[in-house]
């Protein structure tokens, strides 16, 4: 299934979401398999969740069901048991290679407001000429020094016909860049990073992250949505 978080529900923490998408399960009468053992869960599995805070057009998660449910029955039902914003846009059935082996890469929008397009398009260019770009992020092991630059497969500045206030007079910066699955991961804010290290680039306020795809990557470095491989199947069963 494919989902986005929209607007404020981008700041629903993932852990939140997983709460609110198994009470969808319920309100909508999902016949959704459990687990074994002596505390069953329900079989969800969620695939490179965005964090907190980043609106996403491209979720993934895989349920596994106890008998078959027709796709677009099931994607209706539980987008209207969910809060406008976490939306359920796609479901088939699952067949083949797991949902994480389908994504390789994700495609991201960065918009800066109050930083001119000019001064990103030089950060871009000194950030994509480097050989390697550290940066440090606290993870769970710690704080960790990883390369930013190498994850990064493509990376654009995009011209904006209007700033996100509608305000001509204060310029927005946007990107987008294609960022390959690594581990430790690399997420936009890695890259602002990268920026600041290389270039001394700092926006003064907080950007608006919004992942737009994320599955395989082509050799012409285009994102194939993950769900393609499976658009064939007319119910939804359990395995």
């Amino acid at each position: 299934m494919r989902y986005a978080k929209r607007g404020p529900l981008r700041f629903t923490s993932h852990r939140d979401f997983a709460r609110a998408f198994e009470r969808a399960l319920r309100r909508a009468g999902v016949p959704v398999a459990f687990s074994q053992g002596f505390t069953p869960h329900p079989k969800i599995s969620y695939a490179s969740a965005a964090p907190t805070g980043v609106a996403s057009e491209a979720e993934y998660l895989e349920i596994g069901l106890r008998e078959p449910v027709d796709p677009e029955q099931l994607r209706m039902a539980l987008d209207a048991a969910l809060s406008p914003g976490l939306d359920v846009l796609d479901a088939v059935v699952a067949s083949g290679a797991s949902l994480p082996d389908r994504i390789e890469a994700s495609r991201w929008r960065i918009e800066l407001p109050q930083v001119d397009p000019d001064v990103l398009a030089k950060a871009v260019a000194v950030f994509t000429a480097a050989d390697e770009v550290l940066v440090e992020r606290m993870t769970k092991q710690g704080r960790r020094t990883f390369d930013a630059r190498a994850a990064v497969v493509d990376i654009d500045v995009i011209a904006a016909s209007a700033t996100p206030s509608e305000d001509p007079v204060v310029p927005c910066a946007i990107l987008e860049l294609v960022v390959r699955q690594v581990t430790p991961s690399v997420r936009p804010d890695d890259v602002l990073s990268g920026f600041r290290v290389v270039a001394g680039l700092e926006p003064p306020v907080a950007p608006k992250v919004i992942r737009l795809a994320q599955g395989t990557l082509t050799a012409q470095g285009a994102i194939v949505d993950p769900l393609d491989a499976d658009r064939d199947g007319a119910t939804i069963g359990g395995r």
